[in-house]
């Protein structure tokens, strides 16, 4: 069972904003475990400093791009901490993927990893495998997250985009998505064997495709995201089951798409600007209004500017305190 947490709201103008900075003081202890292009630092190279790290260690990465391929594997209880996404850039060099969590068979056990950003390399930036108690947290990534059978995964506040196929894909894993702004892919997230996912106030715009996808028998509960401006809104295919409540999907060619053999419980969600918003996949033709959350909305959010991915909801908006949420979609209204 995937366990909620408390989640807290987002501030600013939408999502203009990075993470917050992080502080330039060190934390005691943590100078000695510095990496530094500069050579102000004990490590020249991020993968040096992880080599050497041991169970409980911090590692402290100064500004500056570092074109190095990062594996994290056969590790345990380690934190990794970039002194901010716009500042630390990890660049890969020969591999597929610039950043690797766990590998076969080793696996990598209760890390951390925030305030970076994350390129693209031959098609992948982040790959998590086999491994379990991750967190990816004030990252950007430019490219593909792809996590294969790995346990208690989270990625939060994150800013993920422009692949050239998936922002974030899960084969057989068990993760939890939120508060991530997940913009530009094919697909913003795709779900796939027998994964466990939940998705909680995310907001994905501008996915060639659907903003998520779940196919063979996962399971996947998308609570409060706000998808909107993409291909289609939530595709369930094969045996997948979802539960799908509080979102806002507008703006896209299919609202919800189900499969048939799909289960689906559906409350209090509104769809609007949809070319349809339910449908068959085995019959095109077919509207699924029958399969339609009963108590869904048909209504215009009033965003305070989405043209400019700002995604809050203005003062005025028909979608407070609707079904038990003190707001529908991901982000709150503005005071």
């Amino acid at each position: 069972m995937l366990v909620l947490g408390v989640l807290s709201s987002y501030s600013g103008m939408g999502w203009a904003a990075v993470s917050p900075s992080i502080q330039d003081d060190l934390p005691p202890g943590l100078s000695q475990w510095t990496v530094a292009r500069d050579g102000t630092g004990k490590f020249f190279s991020l993968q040096e400093a992880i080599d050497q790290s041991v169970p409980g260690q911090a590692i402290w990465i100064k500004a500056g791009k570092y074109e190095e391929d990062v594996t994290v594997h056969s590790k345990e209880n380690l934190t990794i901490i970039g002194a901010g996404m716009d500042r630390v850039i990890l660049a890969g060099l020969e591999r597929v993927g610039t950043l690797h969590i766990g590998k076969w068979p080793y696996g990598a056990k209760h890390i951390v990893i925030r305030g970076l950003t994350v390129l693209s390399h031959s098609g992948l930036a982040v790959g998590i495998f086999n491994g379990s108690h991750i967190l990816l947290k004030d990252i950007r990534v430019k490219g593909m997250v792809f996590g294969q059978q790995v346990q208690d995964v989270r990625v939060e506040h994150c800013i993920i985009g422009t692949s050239e196929t998936t922002g974030v894909g899960l084969v057989d894993s068990q993760a939890i998505l939120q508060h991530n702004f997940i913009h530009d892919n094919d697909h913003g997230v795709a779900v796939s064997g027998s994964s466990q996912v939940l998705l909680k106030q995310n907001v994905i715009v501008r996915s060639l495709f659907q903003a998520v996808r779940v196919s063979d028998s996962s399971n996947v509960a998308l609570i409060r995201n706000t998808l909107v401006h993409n291909g289609g809104g939530i595709a369930l295919t094969d045996t997948s089951q979802g539960k799908i409540e509080g979102n806002i999907v507008g703006e896209g060619k299919i609202g919800i798409l189900f499969s048939p053999k799909s289960q689906t419980t559906i409350a209090y969600n509104t769809l609007y600007g949809n070319t349809i918003n339910y449908q068959w996949s085995d019959a095109p033709q077919r509207a699924g209004q029958e399969r339609g959350g009963q108590t869904d909305l048909h209504i215009v959010p009033l965003f305070v500017n989405s043209d400019n991915d700002d995604f809050r909801l203005q003062a005025n908006t028909p979608l407070a305190k609707i079904g038990g949420f003190p707001f529908l979609g991901a982000l709150p209204s503005i005071e």
